[in-house]
């Protein structure tokens, strides 16, 4: 497949090589770059827009030598153009702008037509459709994304894109990896929402430029930039499960190149809830303090950008029964607790510099230094881990010939100290040292109208996963107006931290047992994985209002996996080397119209096919329906003077059944049955806009009150043996209302 792979890459750069374009800059009357602008040959529709740093590139075109060049709010420009060359255009202010006409809405979740990947990507705006406190419950209105509870102790919510987990998922924080290693379980709840500007979804085998590791997708997330920053920003949030929180952003700009944002977000619960009067707590008690300090640099005319990170978070959870009490009980039988106390710190920075001279031809250095410290203990386990890493990311960006054919390399290098104390009856140190250096290629064909490719290899060197190969590979065509078809292929290939990404069996009763145990990690070998794709999507009216239809289909081949097998017995939890087959197909169809002009709605239906060759034979993945629906309603009101507006939300899921782990053995009453029984979950919010600087919502979740019976196994004796609270698949806290203010100072 390689093979033909790159005699494809080396036609269709011989195709293009003999083009010529005429490309260049667009700026305002102070020279700071327009993003956005129109550039179109004049009597044609043959156009393009500038990027984010005001660059454009633009076949020549035989038919007309004259090119427009427009940006709302500004002067048009026409040029003539007789053969390729490098242009700059400033544009002025249109000074007989007396009114802003707004010609059309843009949507708070993007797909693209014309990104060759496979991108979905969340505005701000759509973090506040719900009350999305944190980056694992920013995902409650969007399709692609599976949101479950991972226990019915911690209160954590896992992710899943197609069919797999999180530690599947290449998790960035600006193109950095963020959530992996030590922080698998719980990271996700670190990241404030507020804090986000827009997160990028990306389906199938990410970019070779953010590493080997993304398997079934990548999540990047951006933060928001002090340089577009607003001087004050308050978010207070309370809830019906007494949880608090309160978020503040401070803005700082002390010239026109240098900002700071101070963020500071504090949350806590502290009020005892069990609605389902198992004995346990519904959601645990806690407190958390983040706080991050970010500095922007910007000196465009020279083609600088630089940002600093300096960032602390202290997490503090109790969870188990209501009579616990840390103090006396911890350590004993005499009742059921834990507690997750997690302290984190870090560095990041990332400096850019493009070319004046060249705006197509950039260099980018991103590091990062990770402090992450987890004490914890559940019942009588006991699991501490301490991960020291540090990431660094140099990349060259520049074109071939022309900026049709562009590419990205560079050098990578990770390094991970693990130190790993597990106690599950007998004490474990299974702490260690992980070391990567990696060399990657990255090329783009893009002929700015109906198709593009971009393939990427890299080579690692990594000190227990050995000296490996990855390519990647994404191509984009678009058939006809309005149409999209995307194909990707890639492979990935991981360590799996198996106690890290599986803290939720701690909370049970069953002992760890890892077989075959020849290999490098935790002795076992490491996860390699193919992803295939197919994508397509089209766009049409439906009674003279917008709407597209999207039909992705994706397939995950495993050559090996870390198999975590909670088959074999009820009793026991064994990690082995995947013998067999393992693999995971993804069916997604979304239907997304405006019924009217601010009405809109989004549904999709999922299906997945997830099989693993376990001890005990060929099953399907557990806790994971084959089916799945969802909708979601989103109404807007005119907006009126001063800015005030009423915003309705409403979102419904449903689960089909879900294979539950073996209990055959158990005693009848710690059986559970072979499938659970689909449910429906609803929740919706209303927002009041006073002001664009004021407003106040009220929302609900789970507002059909749907609980998961028996959700804890053996929750009368959990020192006994068939205690188990990681057999979760719906709801554990019935109904849950909120409500919160946003107030702002521009």
């Amino acid at each position: 497949m390689y093979k033909y792979i790159m005699v494809f890459l080396m036609l269709s750069a011989n195709a293009v090589f003999a083009q010529e374009n005429v490309s260049g800059t667009v700026t305002d009357e102070k020279n700071n770059p327009l993003s956005g602008a129109s550039v179109i040959w004049k009597g044609t529709e043959k156009g393009t827009a500038t990027d984010d740093n005001g660059f454009f590139s633009l076949p020549m075109n035989p038919g007309s030598h004259e090119i427009t060049v427009s940006y709302m709010g500004y002067q048009s420009i026409s040029l003539m153009v007789h053969e390729p060359k490098e242009i700059k255009v400033q544009l002025q202010p249109n000074k007989s702008l007396d009114e802003v006409v707004v010609t059309t809405k843009r949507n708070s979740l993007q797909k693209s037509y014309v990104k060759t990947a496979n991108v979905t990507t969340m505005s701000s705006k759509e973090l506040l459709k719900a009350a999305c406190c944190n980056l694992s419950e920013s995902f409650e209105t969007n399709p692609s994304i599976d949101v479950n509870f991972s226990d019915a102790v911690s209160g954590s919510k896992q992710i899943k894109m197609l069919g797999l987990t999180s530690p599947y998922i290449l998790i960035a924080e600006e193109n950095i990896p963020s959530v992996r290693g030590a922080s698998q379980a719980y990271g996700l709840s670190f990241i404030p929402g507020t804090w986000v500007e827009s997160i990028q979804i990306t389906k199938g085998a990410g970019s070779v430029v953010n590493g080997y590791e993304s398997i079934s997708g990548q999540i990047n997330t951006e933060l928001i930039k002090p340089a577009n920053d607003i001087p004050f920003y308050l978010n207070a949030y309370g809830s019906t499960d007494s949880r608090f929180e309160l978020n503040t952003h401070f803005n700082k700009k002390f010239t026109d190149k240098l900002s700071s944002s101070l963020f500071v977000h504090g949350s806590t619960r502290a009020s005892k809830k069990d609605m389902n009067d198992d004995g346990f707590l519904d959601n645990p008690l806690g407190n958390q303090i983040n706080i991050m300090n970010r500095w922007q640099y910007n000196n465009l005319e020279k083609g600088w950008v630089s940002f600093l990170n300096v960032r602390y978070m202290k997490d503090e959870k109790q969870a188990g029964q209501v009579a616990f009490d840390p103090d006396t009980d911890r350590g004993t039988t005499n009742a059921w607790g834990s507690e997750i106390n997690t302290e984190k710190m870090e560095v990041s920075s990332k400096l850019g510099y493009v070319f004046p001279d060249m705006p197509w031809q950039s260099i980018g250095f991103q590091n990062s230094f990770n402090y992450h410290s987890q004490e914890s203990y559940f019942g009588l386990n006991q699991y501490n881990i301490q991960q020291n890493s540090f990431y660094s990311n140099l990349i060259f960006n520049s074109i071939i010939t022309n900026t049709l054919n562009k590419f990205a390399t560079g050098l990578n290098f990770t390094s991970d100290d693990y130190n790993e104390f597990v106690t599950v009856g007998t004490p474990m140190d299974v702490s260690r040292r992980d070391n990567s250096l990696g060399a990657f290629f990255e090329y783009t064909y893009d002929n700015t109208d109906n198709f593009s490719l971009v393939a990427g290899a890299r080579f690692d060197m990594h000190n227990r996963l050995g000296a490996f190969f990855t390519p990647r590979v994404h191509v984009r065509y678009n058939p006809w107006k309005k149409a999209v078809l995307r194909v990707s292929a890639g492979r990935g290939k991981r360590s799996a931290n198996i106690f890290a990404e599986n803290q939720n069996l701690f909370a049970s009763s069953r002992i760890f047992s890892v077989t075959n145990a020849n290999g490098n990690i935790y002795g076992l070998d490491p996860e390699i994985a193919w992803n295939y794709g197919l994508s397509f999507m089209q766009g049409f009216q439906l009674f003279g209002k917008k709407a597209e239809v999207t039909l992705d289909y994706y397939r995950t081949d495993f050559q090996n996996q870390a198999v975590v097998d909670v088959d074999k017995s009820p009793q026991e939890v064994v990690f082995h080397n995947l013998d067999g087959k393992s693999y995971a197909n993804s069916l997604q169809i979304d239907f997304n119209v405006d019924l009217m002009t601010h009405l809109s709605v989004r549904t999709a239906y999922k299906f997945y096919d997830i099989k693993t060759d376990y001890l005990s034979g060929t099953l399907e993945r557990p806790l994971q329906a084959r089916h799945r629906f969802f909708t979601n309603l989103a109404y807007e009101t005119h907006i009126k003077e001063k800015g005030k507006q009423w915003k309705f939300d409403f979102t419904y899921n449903w689960m089909g059944k879900q294979r539950l782990p073996n209990t055959s053995t158990n005693p009848e009453p710690y059986k559970l049955n072979e499938f659970s029984n689909p449910f429906s979950v609803m929740n919706a919010q209303v927002t009041r806009t006073f002001s664009s600087v004021f407003e106040v919502y009220v929302g609900g979740e789970n507002i059909g009150d749907y609980q998961q019976k028996n959700a804890i196994l053996g929750a009368d004796n959990p020192f006994g043996p068939y205690f188990d609270s990681s057999m979760i698949y719906a709801p554990v806290f019935g109904q849950m209302y909120y409500a919160g203010i946003r107030f702002k100072i521009k």
